[in-house]
């Protein structure tokens, strides 16, 4: 039988989780959140392809790093804190995984059998990240935004990805390392952002070349040649 604390058994902590942040109390929160996330990496429709991986993404925003305007915590710091009060230290203690979670951009470094090793773009810092499944169409040197959770001692992969060209690879690189050097001031996360914005305009405008797309050197409105 499983530990409750085993990889294996990640998805139900998870389960309670998500059914305290969509308590219809909190709806409209949500609702502001979703317009908050979509403002910030790009407004996607139903018929898109990458439309379930971006409310997947966004769901991952809201139950770990919005901070909510009337409690001031996340909806999993608030679940966390309710959990202390009638939890078993080691029930207690899966949920505070969820407040310690890693995203961001990271390039793959290495594919092996139930373990993908990441390296987070701006820190430079390697994460091994247990993951027994098959990643279609993934492979050494891709870059991919992504949100890493620590459970049961496993570093483990959240549902929500954004898997970015491979010919866009040196630019998000060779950017990273200019905002580094040139404006250290700036959160990693706008980066995070900024590359999800051009993963639509790519899914969007497929007229248009990927390199366009993810040039950031352009200051002018790139989308303006393509209406």
């Amino acid at each position: 039988m499983d530990s409750p604390l085993s990889p294996l058994s990640y998805q139900p902590y998870l389960d309670q989780l998500i059914a305290f942040g969509s308590q219809e109390a909190r709806k409209p929160d949500l609702l502001a959140a979703k317009a908050e996330y979509l403002r910030l990496t790009g407004e996607v429709f139903e018929d898109d392809q990458l439309f379930e991986l971006r409310m997947a993404s966004f769901l991952d925003y809201y139950l770990y790093d919005r901070v909510s305007p009337v409690s001031g915590q996340t909806p999993a710091a608030e679940f966390y804190q309710l959990r202390l009060q009638g939890s078993s230290p080691e029930e207690a203690n899966a949920f505070r995984c969820f407040m310690e979670t890693v995203h961001g951009l990271f390039e793959v470094r290495k594919l092996g059998k139930g373990l993908v090793r990441l390296r987070e773009l701006y820190s430079g810092k390697d994460f091994d990240v247990t993951e027994r499944r098959h990643m279609v169409g993934l492979e050494t040197g891709d870059v991919l935004e992504a949100r890493l959770i620590p459970f049961a001692g496993h570093l483990l992969f959240s549902s929500a990805f954004c898997f970015h060209p491979r010919v866009a690879v040196k630019s998000i690189k060779a950017e990273v390392k200019r905002r580094k050097k040139k404006e250290p001031q700036r959160a990693p996360v706008e980066m995070v952002w900024e590359c999800a914005r051009r993963a639509v305009k790519v899914e969007r405008y497929k007229q248009i070349a990927i390199e366009r797309i993810y040039d950031f050197s352009q200051t002018t409105p790139w989308l303006a040649s393509a209406s």
